[in-house]
């Protein structure tokens, strides 16, 4: 229904762009880790333990400077809401969901408490994933299984494996039912 309702130039530029940003933010985090994992395998110094006497201005936390540590802001950003949209959207909590001006107080505190959870969780997230080496206001590097190579090994190598997977999978299944349409619509 909201796709019949947008104009044309959301329906043919919109969405696309925005598919298309979606599917670059994707690829950039998934390209980010699996340096990570390269890091990893190759280096002690890329476990995501705290950093020592690194005084926030002194030292730059992006190899590519000021648009690396923009970048970095934007994939924590995209990981915040894609982690938000996945739990909203999983089978278990789709009955949390917020309904407008008829929320029950017990579910706004479920959803308050689920997103407490999530942000959390987020420093922790992106810091083991090698996404930033930033502490975000707190030592989240003194956690003992940051600096357990097998836990953050297999946690950026199920990351990638299990991103990859839903991206080839969404995107094959996009091209195959297009296929589908243009070889239907002909024959």
């Amino acid at each position: 229904e909201l796709r019949h309702r947008a104009s044309p130039w959301q329906r043919n530029l919109g969405y696309p762009l925005a598919m298309l940003g979606l599917l670059a933010l994707t690829g950039i985090s998934v390209l980010i880790v699996c340096f990570h994992v390269l890091e990893l395998l190759l280096d002690d110094a890329a476990m995501p333990r705290g950093i020592q006497d690194a005084s926030l201005g002194q030292v730059s936390f992006s190899i590519f400077g000021s648009f690396g540590a923009a970048l970095q802001v934007v994939l924590i950003f995209y990981l915040m809401v894609s982690s938000v949209v996945g739990f909203y959207s999983s089978p278990l909590f789709t009955r949390l969901l917020p309904e407008r001006q008829d929320t029950p107080l017990t579910k706004i505190i479920g959803n308050c408490v689920s997103l407490l959870v999530l942000s959390s969780a987020l420093p922790v997230f992106s810091r083991t994933l090698g996404i930033t080496r930033f502490d975000l206001l707190g030592d989240f590097g003194r956690f003992d299984w940051l600096g357990n190579f097998y836990i953050v090994f297999l946690y950026n190598m199920g990351f990638a494996g299990l991103t990859t997977l839903c991206l080839v999978k969404r995107v094959s299944w996009a091209v195959q039912a297009e296929l589908i349409r243009a070889f239907g619509e002909e024959g």
